[in-house]
């Protein structure tokens, strides 16, 4: 990695990766891209009564820490037993090991279980049914989940969105200046820790640049770094082809495995 200028798309450990990054010859970019969170308690109450006295088909959990984040408010207003009854009259589709855990606690058995922990996985799981005109609930946490939503309007169903926060995108500057450093060739890799990170670029890109350009860099010279499988799929899914991520999902192991990809391709011969 000696000499390679490495951008960090997360908002928290940065001092962390810097240092290992530094270690391993590179040279530490902060560009935080992963915006602003904020509780939609008020609202996921509205949204939360109006799902109780709905009938529904499927409700599909995507995270563990989104669909904690339901049930604790559930239970601040009073609502989590009528919630969980409803749950319970409707079939239920969740992706990854941490949401499955969750419900576990509470009682609920899922119909359809993605393992893998990805939206395809999901998808596919989920391919066996009919949802032509049925009601579908899909809890989202960050990432918009563009596929996911393709899937139910193309089968026909009725969806909506239980979203437990809201996400403000960095500011625009920074966008800009990531974009601009991509496209130029001014960076050699780019960490992603979130599908949010994915996304708000993307959708800057779409909005005020050309996200052609992005995609061709990330094929061309910028190598995209993911720091698991979920966040690769978003990669994956804006047109992104070549993505290095570890199997251990984890910081630390995201930028051992990008220094492992430069000493591969320096034994090859290759100067990525």
């Amino acid at each position: 990695m000696e000499g390679k200028r490495v951008v960090l798309c997360a908002s928290r450990k940065l001092e962390e990766m810097s240092t290992l990054i530094k270690k391993q010859g590179g040279i530490p970019l902060v560009r935080p891209a992963q915006g602003t969170v904020f509780a939609r308690e008020e609202e996921l109450e509205e949204d939360l009564r109006a799902l109780i006295e709905t009938e529904i088909d499927w409700i599909v959990f995507t995270t563990g820490i989104g669909t904690e984040a339901i049930f604790s408010a559930a239970e601040k207003f009073g609502l989590k037993e009528a919630l969980v009854g409803r749950i319970q009259g409707a079939k239920v589709a969740i992706r990854g090991y941490k949401t499955l855990s969750v419900l576990k606690k509470i009682g609920i058995t899922p119909h359809v279980y993605s393992d893998d922990g990805t939206t395809k996985g999901l998808i596919d799981a989920l391919k066996e049914f009919e949802f032509n005109g049925k009601s579908v609930v899909i809890q989202l946490y960050g990432d918009t989940a563009p596929a996911l939503k393709q899937f139910f309007g193309q089968r026909g169903a009725k969806y909506s969105e239980l979203l437990p926060y809201r996400h403000i995108a960095p500011e625009r500057k920074i966008l800009e200046q990531l974009y601009n450093e991509i496209t130029s060739g001014k960076v050699d890799a780019v960490c992603f820790t979130a599908t949010m990170q994915v996304r708000f670029l993307f959708d800057f890109a779409k909005e005020y640049k050309d996200v052609a350009s992005l995609q061709r860099a990330f094929c061309d010279h910028v190598v995209a770094v993911a720091v698991g499988k979920v966040t690769a799929e978003a990669l994956y899914e804006e047109g992104v082809q070549r993505v290095i991520a570890p199997q251990l999902e984890r910081m630390g192991a995201m930028i051992i495995e990008l220094s492992n990809f430069y000493k591969k391709k320096l034994k090859e011969g290759y100067n990525v």
